[in-house]
């Protein structure tokens, strides 16, 4: 379970990079990335398989983007996210959120304890849209409902 000092800690950053967004714009990945975006933040968006995704520059990997990244939110099943977090260490990504939504989302045991290993501060469950404001009707309940449950 995350803590709200982790989550605070990511949301404060300006240069973000979100694994997993599609090239269909309606998928909830591309909506996070875009969220962020109109939050003032720099986004990278990152797809294994292209290098466009609806008129932006979407690096493959992790690894492939240039200068400063603060963080990354992780947002593959969570088979994909050990490499995912691989490639954020050796990045040196400092900040890593692994999203949950219905399900296990990119949260894993081995993941989690990745990233704990390598000094990364993560935020291992939970949705960036419940905490980055402007929060929205939809996911207001939500975070009423896990900060009752997080960690302080």
């Amino acid at each position: 379970m995350p803590s709200t000092a982790a989550i605070d800690s990511f949301l404060t950053q300006q240069t973000i990079a979100v694994v997993g967004v599609s090239r269909n714009p309606k998928e909830f990945p591309n909506a996070v990335a875009e969220h962020l975006r109109k939050g003032g933040r720099t986004v990278h968006l990152v797809n294994s398989q292209t290098d466009e995704i609806a008129g932006q520059h979407c690096f493959r990997a992790v690894s492939d983007i240039p200068g400063t990244l603060d963080g990354v939110v992780v947002m593959v099943p969570a088979a994909a996210a050990l490499g995912v977090v691989d490639d954020c260490i050796a990045r040196g990504v400092p900040r890593v959120w692994l999203h949950r939504g219905a399900g296990a989302g990119a949260v894993s045991p081995e993941a989690v304890a990745r990233c704990r290993e390598a000094g990364i501060e993560v935020v291992d469950g939970a949705c960036p849209l419940m905490f980055a404001e402007p929060v929205t009707w939809f996911h207001k309940p939500h975070r009423w409902v896990v900060r009752r449950r997080l960690t302080a």
